[in-house]
Order: structure tokens, then sequence, then C-alpha cells
């Protein structure tokens, strides 16, 4: 679609092109010559010396006689004489009537216009016509034949119905006859010249071409069609022509593009200065071999046009153009396979562009699209510069720049939509600075299961049931809305991801959907910080709340889990039933928080200590508990390296089953820290005295057996 739009602005496009080619030329003109051809230039100097134009015929032919004397090789007329010279002699006989009869007129030419016929026959002159479709005027032959491979190009070159011709007694004394006038164009920049037009049947040739044939002796041209052998086309288009012994590529039309270099070491003559006769031998040595073009500057003569590298410049020097680039063989051509580059160029350019809009977002794919622009115009300078071919840029810029008008706000669009589904989906289970990183980058969250390391956590409060009991529902309404709303902060604070509240239980877990660097350390520590927010909440409220926390580092699947209907981001698998049954464990040995030994291990320096290894329900490898009782902190403390000596060596005695030397440790002195681990000391006293008093069997294990979860 966007490209079947480019290609229907048609002619408005193609003018934005020519503006680019006409860039190029300005930039880069083409390499100046020296040329074979000059221009004898009837400028207003020459006009002010010899008097008003049109010049009698006499004043022509001695322009003409003296050119072939100075030795030109050919000379080709940007002018037409259309009407008899209103100044001949036999007119003015004639208008004066019998008075006529008292000159003595005797071998005084009657007839300028014959006088220039035949100075004109005995020199190489091209004449020139205008062809036009204004008038079915009737055309002079054409004085060179045409030969051409292929299809007749009278067959498909555009037809003219008439035009504006010489005299006709000069046209059949003049060896040439070449069509000098300009093609018409939406903006009047003459940038290419029909060397071969097709009118009332016949092929006329360019006055550019015909003075070259004329220059050269040569008889006829030879052109050739797309369908003739050796080309690949099909018919209905000119790719060649041949002057002579010199060739020149042409478009579809006939035309020929004209690389402009300004001809700054092109002699311009004034007219005047031929006829005077004067220093002939700086005229001959700037004038001999070279094709003399006759033409004009003075703005009344309206023979000025424009070029994409002069505003105002005679149009005569643009036939010089012509023929000093055949010479030179030095050409500009756009070929007949350069719209189907274009188009496919548009083509790949366009999907490059949807591909980086689609995978890298607005922001890369607005580099993308200067970088690609930049190529198009990088590519076409270079083939215009460099192999002399007009490849138009424009159709693949506007085919990008569609494409990202098009694509760019969808992507806006949508990139938008995840945002908002990003915060609306995780809005309520990460903090807002994580939501944040979601919303900025929804690539990075896998929306699927997905296996990843968590920390999570499990926490209730202690004896809620029996306080739920207690409590009207609007009461209790109020008490977890007092106890979750600080738990939540708290978490959220610390990179948690909130699972689910179930009742006063809390899940939340670490490390996705997000990447959470040291997750096991931030678990624990916003372990601590709810502990230190349970007794804030305590203070505001006269509660007495105490609360059990599980932490468990370990692999789960994480993701969208539920129904089609319904669906939550939550994880599963048996690190989320280990945290749970750790969880559950606090209450049996008292501690507030309970840790595995992978919470442990990776958590770093915080105050650690194990308080026992339990083969817990529903699993038969033990799990090896840890209570965690202070930050960075506590560990570094004298009172806890005093309390890890201590409890480390109970420990290494129950383990030894040395029950009465454990005993013995509990009933002595204890470190002050020690009371925060009471009920864990009365469980191993407990468990000291039965088995004092029955000892275990050989081969224990020291492996407590939790009965529940």
């Amino acid at each position: 679609m966007v490209l079947g739009l480019a290609l229907a602005l048609g002619e408005q496009r193609q003018r934005f092109g020519y503006l680019i080619f006409d860039a190029f030329h300005r930039l880069h003109p083409r390499d100046a010559t020296d040329p074979s051809v000059a221009v004898i230039d009837i400028d207003e100097a020459s006009i002010a010396r010899i008097g008003q134009w049109p010049w009698p015929r006499t004043i022509m032919a001695d322009l003409v006689t003296e050119l072939d004397t100075l030795g030109v090789a050919a000379i080709a007329f940007d002018i037409v004489f259309s009407e008899p010279d209103r100044t001949s002699l036999g007119r003015v006989l004639e208008n004066l009537g019998p008075e006529a009869a008292a000159l003595d007129v005797a071998g005084l030419p009657l007839d300028n216009d014959s006088v220039l016929a035949g100075a004109i026959a005995g020199a190489p002159v091209v004449m020139g016509m205008a062809i036009t479709s204004e008038n079915n005027a009737q055309l002079p032959l054409p004085k060179g034949g045409f030969s051409f491979g292929g299809s007749n190009p009278v067959d498909y070159l555009p037809a003219y119905s008439g035009g504006v011709t010489n005299l006709e007694i000069l046209d059949d004394s003049a060896p040439g006859l070449g069509v000098f006038s300009f093609p018409p164009s939406s903006d009047n920049i003459i940038r290419s010249m029909p060397l071969v037009l097709s009118a009332q049947g016949r092929l006329y040739s360019g006055l550019s071409i015909e003075a070259l044939r004329v220059a050269q002796g040569a008889g006829s041209f030879a052109l050739r069609s797309s369908d003739a052998s050796g080309e690949g086309g099909g018919g209905g288009a000119m790719t060649a022509l041949r002057v002579g012994l010199l060739d020149a590529p042409v478009g579809p039309a006939g035309e020929f593009w004209v690389h402009y270099s300004g001809l700054p070491n092109m002699p311009v003559i004034a007219a005047a200065d031929v006829l005077a006769g004067t220093d002939r031998d700086s005229l001959a040595a700037s004038l001999a071999g070279r094709i003399a073009l006759v033409g004009t500057s003075a703005v009344g003569l309206r023979d000025i046009v424009a070029t994409p590298v002069d505003a105002a410049t005679p149009g005569v020097k643009v036939h010089a153009e012509i023929i000093d680039q055949i010479v030179s063989q030095s050409f500009l051509t756009r070929p007949d396979w350069a719209p189907g580059l274009e188009i496919a160029l548009a083509v790949a350019s366009g999907l490059a562009l949807v591909a980086l809009v689609s995978l890298g977002g607005p922001i890369l794919s607005s580099f993308g699209l200067a970088g690609l622009s930049l190529a198009a115009m990088a590519g076409s300078w270079w083939a215009f510069t460099s192999q002399g071919l007009l490849i138009d840029p424009l159709l693949p810029l506007l085919c990008m720049l569609a494409v990202f008008g098009l694509t760019a706000p969808l992507v806006i669009a949508l990139a938008n939509n995840d945002k908002l589904f990003v915060r609306n989906a995780f809005g309520r289970y990460l903090s807002p600075t994580l939501v944040e990183r979601l919303s900025e980058d929804p690539a990075s969250l896998r929306l699927g299961g997905e296996m990843r390391e968590l920390t999570v956590l499990f926490s209730d409060i202690r004896g809620f049931t029996g306080l739920s009991e207690t409590l009207e529902p609007t009461a209790l309404t109020t008490l977890l809305n007092q106890f979750l709303t600080p738990m939540t902060d708290v978490l959220l604070a610390r990179d948690a991801t909130i699972d689910k509240y179930i009742g006063d239980a809390i899940m939340a877990f670490w490390n996705a959907p997000l990447d959470i660097a040291d997750h096991p350390r931030k678990a624990c520590l916003a372990a601590l910080d709810m502990l230190e927010a349970v007794e804030q909440l305590n203070a505001q409220t006269g509660r007495t709340l105490r609360v059990g926390i599980g932490l468990h580092t370990g692999w789960a699947c994480v993701g969208n889990l539920g129904s089609e209907q319904r669906f939550s981001y939550s994880a599963i698998g048996d690190a989320i039933n280990l945290a749970s049954r750790v969880e559950g464990l606090t209450k049996q040995y008292g501690v507030s928080i309970a840790v595995t030994s992978e919470t442990r291990q990776a958590a770093g320096n915080l105050a650690f200590l194990e308080i026992d290894a339990v083969r817990v329900f529903g699993r038969s490898s033990p799990v090896t508990l840890h209570a965690l009782i202070g930050d960075a902190n506590v560990a570094d403390g004298a009172g806890f390296a005093e309390l890890a000596v201590w409890h480390g060596r109970l420990l290494d005695a129950y383990r030894s089953a040395d029950f009465s030397g454990a005993r013995t440790l509990l009933d002595g002195p204890r470190p002050s820290l020690a009371a925060q681990l009471a009920p864990v000391y009365a469980l191993y006293a407990d468990r000291m005295d039965a088995f004092i008093a029955d000892p275990p069997e050989a081969g224990w294990d020291a492996v407590h057996v939790a009965q529940s979860k």
C-alpha cells in the first residue's frame, strides 16, 4: 500500500527526484574539457554595433562565409529564419513603386535570402528548426537518414504534428537540418534533450547530433531499440544512437540526459567580432576544427533557459553541452532498469525499517530511518558521481517515511499497551521501582512458565486462629489491614514479589520476574524488617502480635498460573513447599525467623545460628534449620560471638549423644543473647531429659522428624 501510494504520486514525486539530481549537478558538475564546440553569440553588444535584430540576411551570409573561412568543422544555427528578409533590395524597390525606375541597381542582389542560401550551400551548415504540436505546418524532409535495429522509432516515439521552419530556399541549401526546440517541463528546467524526434511520420535529429553528423561527413544515424538482437528488453524503447564514429546513450523516448559542466573552456565569441574580420589569426586559433553554434544571449531575443546549474543561461549552451559530452564520451544516463531497482530498494528498505520498528522500538527505528535514508542518498550520490547513473533515492525515502509514519505510532501504542499491562499485572506484587523497570523493558518479562532460582518467604501471625475467634469481623478486617500494609511496604522496599495473602499469611519471593542481585540476603533483611515493623505496630495498637517467618532458596517454576478465565503470577515447586514447611517449624522451635542452609550460605554475614536438622513432613532428606536473630551489626558484636561458641558446644554435645554434658551446659550460665532462643533451648532440654532416661538406638543420626506440616 505504501509503495503504491508513492508510485501514485507520479509526476509530483518525479519533480522532487529531479530536484535531488539538480543538487547533485551543482555539487558535482561534469569535469571541464577543451570542448570541440564554440558559441558565436549574437549578444547585446553585437546588436548595439550592427543594429536591430533581425539582421539582414546578407550579414548572416557574411557570418557564414567568415566562419567557413576560419576553418570551423560545422556551423549550426540555433535560430530559425522563417520569414523572408524585409530588407531585400527587391522588396524595397517594390515598395517604392514607379520611383524605383530612377535607381541604378544593376549588379546588386535583389534577394538577401538568396545571398544567404548561396553562402550556406558552400559551407557545412546545419539549419535549425522547432518542432511542435501547436500547428500542422508542413516540415521539410530530414537531411540525414536513419537506420535502426529493432522496432521503428516512429512507432513508439511521441509524435509531433508540425513546427516552425526556415524558408525553403535556406533548408534546401543546407547539408544539415536539426531540431533545437526544448521539450516542455513542469518547472521549465532543461535536464534532458531529445536527440531523435518523430513528426509527420518521419524521424528528425536534434541540432547537436546533426552538427556532429555534418562535422564528421556522415550520411546517417544508427539507432538501436530494446527489441533489437542482443538487447534484453521488449520493444518500444530506444537504447542507443550512433552518429559517425560517436556513440550516445539515449532513453526510451530518445532523450539524452545533459550532465552540465558549465563549459568554462569553451570559446564564446561575439558575432560582431567575427563579422569585423579583425584579429583573424586569434579567431582561427579559437574556432578552427570546432563546431560553431550560432545563437543568442540577448535577453530580448528570448532564448534564455534554466538548467540545474544556472537559473538563466543561453539555450545555445545546452546544445554545446550535449556536443561536448558526446565528443568526450562522458555521459549521464538513466537506464531502463533504474525504476525497477528503485522499487526493489523501496521494498527492501521498507521491510528493513518494519523489522527495526518491531524489534527495536521507536528510538532505534528512528536511528534506522536516518541511517537507511543516508544510505539511499549516499548510494544515489555514488551512482551519480562514480558511474554517471541517475538512480532516484526519493521512492525508497518516501517508502521509509511512510512505513515509519504508519508503524512507529502503532509500535508506541503497543509499547504503551505493554507498559500498561505490566503495571496492571504487577503493580500489586512488585515495588514501584521494579514495576518501572519492567514497564520500560517488557521484553525482559517472560510470562510463560520458567525455572528460576528463587528465595521464598512464608509468614503468618502466631495464634491468629484464637485471636480471630475473639474479634468481630469488622475488627478482624481492620487488624489484618493494619498488619498486612506495613508488611507489604517492607517487602516491596526490599524488591520482593508479593505472591499472595492467605488470611494472615503472606507468600513472597525474590528473583522473578526480574533478576534481583543478592536475593537471599535481601530476603533475610526483609524478614528482620518485618519483625521490626511488627514491634512498631504493637507499640501503636497496644497489641502483642508475633509472627513466624520461613525462608528457603531453591529452584521453582514461576509464571502465569491458573485457568484461562483467571490467572496470577506465582511460583510452584519443591522450593515453595519447603519454605512453607520451614515457616511451620518456627512454631515448634519458637523462633521468629528460620531459614534453610541454602539461604544461610548465600545470605552472607548475618547473625545466623544453626538450630537443628529436621526431616520435614513429606520429605525424606533432612533439612538443616538456622535461626536468624540479627543483621550484620549483630553478627559482628561480641555478644553474638560468645553465643555462637556456646551454642556450637551445645549442638556438638547433643549430636555426639553426650546428653548429660549438653544438659549441664543448658543448666549452667548462658550468654546474654541466649534468651532470644529460650524456646529452642527448652525444646532441647526436654529432648535430652528423654534421651537420658531412654537413650536412642545405635546409629542415631541426631535428625529430628517433624510429625506435622
